[in-house]
This record gives structure tokens, C-alpha cells and sequence, in this order.
């Protein structure tokens, strides 16, 4: 495996998050990419996911046809990250992209001309059920100081998992510089957790659900330890061109994503009944998974937040434009 220090990030390396295998859920019929004309026109809105739990909003909207009764039709395009997404959308070849808020930070300051359309995926607030998570399987390792001078493995350095892992170990009085962050992917780490190759791992779900048997236990859940606010995790973006141009295409698009993101927090268990069915997932593991929050609102706290994470971790390359950045929801 090979051991990254931290170093200065450059706009491509925005956070990934955990990879599955994207299924059939949500396939389209192609058509031409935004625009919308007149009224009862149909348009369609390629959308970049990432193939993870946190966009079953989608395919639940799809399903109950919230996308339809506003005439969208939606091109689905699996990305592997904010690395793959957030260069997507501002080339046009994304109308709109699901991606960390890090990574919109980071793409911000670089001079990105990037809009939030509207809110992704948040953290629950509830440190027994929280989704996004510090995991280890030493018993020496009982609060997040004592990962000073540890190594701790994350799945893509100088993004969000690093970024939180600092964060939570300086809130906690330990040295973050001390840590020694190895890059793996996701259903990498239980093994090498176990192994004893590193001493813990940033961890989100399926997988923390996933390494409980192999003996990975919770240490903390790091987006609670170092601020108060409810942390947005992720955000559906788009370009400031595609905005200005596909106006209503784009209004059209948000009620229905705001319509879906209504529709999974109030239904956890289709949730999970749909995930089997976009994800190489059975269903017994979906019923058992810490589900995330969704909500239709992306507050500039967040946003604030993860600039000052970004700035003291050394991320930027200029100072986020965070007016432009949330000009579509403010």
C-alpha cells in the first residue's frame, strides 16, 4: 500500500466517496442534455452520481414519478467522485452532479464557476446512528486523541476524509499532524484495520455495517466532534452556465429532487428496498445499514465550515466565492 503524507491539494484531488456497483435502477431512454422550451416540453437532465447509498433519492423519485410530473427525464452518469463530477459539470457534459461540499469548496476557491442546486446528504447528528464514521479494532484506541502518531486509512487523501479526521482528533487535544494517512479503498480497509496495517480507518456505510462481524468497532463519528451545527455532507451542483441558460429546466429539476429528498426521509424502509436494486447490495445488508439524513436545504454554515477545514489543512488555491457558490438556494 503506499503511505501519503499531507501535502498541498490541487483542484482534481476533491473527495471520493465509496464505490459500488451501479445497477439498473433509473435507466433512461437519451435525449438531448438541458434544455426545456416551452411548457409541456420534455428535458433532459444528465446527472452525475456517484453510486452510493446517499442518491437513492433519486431512484425513489424516479419510482414515484416526482421527476416525471415535472417532464424531466433523467440521463443517469455513474462518476467515481467529486474528481470525475465536478469537471464534468463545469465542461457541460453533466447538467448537474452529485458531490462532497469539500470538493465544491475546493473547486470554488480555484475559481470554478459551480451553483448548488440543492442539499445531498447530511450527517444525522446521532452519534449511535451516523453513517460517516472513525473506525478501529484496537483496544488502546478508545477517543480520537489517541490517533496522534497512528496511521489511519482514508480513501482518498487531501479531501473529506482526512479533513474530518484532523478535525476530530485536534477537537479532542491530540496532534493531527502526527497522523500518517494511508490511501485504500473502501472494502479495503476492514482487512487491513484487522490486520493491524493501520490503526483505524475513516469508514462510511455499507462498509461500517459490513466490518461489525470482522471486529471494526465505532470510535467516534467524527462530523459531530468538532461543531455543533448539523454538517451537509453533500450537495447537487451545477454549472453557473447551465443555470443562467436552462432556467426553468433547472426549477424543474429542484422541485422534483426536493420532492425525492422529502420522500426518502420519511420512508427509511423504501430506502432500503430500493437499494438492492441500483447497488450490488442484497437486501439483508440494506436492512441493517445507519441510513443518512436528507433534506432540501444547503445552509452557507456548512459551506463556512468546510472553507475553514479546507484553508487549515492547506486545500485552497484562492478564497471560495461562496456567494456565487450558493446563489441558487440562498
Amino acid at each position: 500500500m503506499t503511505v501519503h503524507t499531507r501535502r498541498r491539494a490541487a483542484v482534481a484531488a476533491v473527495a471520493a466517496l465509496p464505490l459500488l456497483t451501479l445497477g439498473c435502477g433509473g435507466d433512461t431512454e437519451p435525449g438531448a442534455s438541458g434544455g426545456g422550451g416551452g411548457a409541456g416540453d420534455v428535458a433532459t437532465v444528465t446527472l452525475g452520481l456517484i453510486p452510493i447509498i446517499d442518491v437513492a433519492p433519486v431512484y425513489l423519485g424516479q419510482e414515484q414519478g416526482f421527476f416525471e410530473e415535472q417532464r424531466i427525464e433523467l440521463e443517469l452518469s455513474a462518476g467515481q467522485g467529486g474528481a470525475a463530477i465536478v469537471p464534468g459539470i463545469v465542461s457541460g457534459s453533466l447538467d448537474v452532479g452529485f458531490t462532497n461540499n469539500l470538493s465544491l469548496v475546493i473547486a470554488s476557491a480555484a475559481g470554478l464557476p459551480l451553483q448548488v442546486v440543492t442539499s445531498g446528504v447530511d450527517s444525522t447528528g446521532d452519534p449511535a446512528k451516523d453513517p460517516f464514521t472513525i473506525v478501529t479494532a484496537d483496544d488502546a484506541i478508545t477517543r480520537p486523541a489517541d490517533l496522534a502518531g497512528k496511521r489511519v486509512a482514508v480513501n482518498t487523501v487531501n479531501a473529506i476524509g482526512d479533513t474530518v479526521v484532523r478535525a476530530s482528533v485536534e477537537a479532542d487535544g491530540g496532534d493531527p499532524d502526527s497522523i500518517e494517512f494511508v490511501e485504500l479503498a473502501f472494502p479495503n480497509m476492514a482487512a487491513a484495520v484487522t490486520a493491524g496495517d493501520v490503526d483505524a480507518a475513516w469508514l462510511v456505510e455499507p462498509f461500517v455495517t459490513i466490518g461489525a462481524p470482522q471486529g471494526l468497532r465505532v470510535l467516534t463519528t467524527p462530523l459531530l466532534d468538532f461543531t455543533d451545527i448539523p454538517v451537509e455532507v453533500s450537495t447537487y451542483a451545477t454549472s453557473a452556465t447551465f443555470a443562467a441558460e436552462d432556467e426553468d429546466v433547472l426549477a424543474r429539476f429542484t422541485t422534483a429532487m426536493e420532492q425525492s429528498l422529502e420522500y426518502a426521509q420519511a420512508n427509511p424502509d423504501a430506502v432500503r428496498a430500493i437499494l438492492p436494486t441500483y447497488l450490488d447490495m442484497p437486501a439483508e445488508l440494506a436492512a441493517q445499514l445507519r441510513l443518512p439524513e436528507w433534506n432540501t436545504t444547503a445552509s452557507r454554515e456548512t459551506f463556512e465550515l468546510f472553507a475553514e477545514l479546507a484553508e487549515a489543512d492547506g486545500l485552497l488555491t484562492g478564497e471560495p466565492d461562496l456567494d456565487t457558490l450558493l446563489a441558487h438556494v440562498d
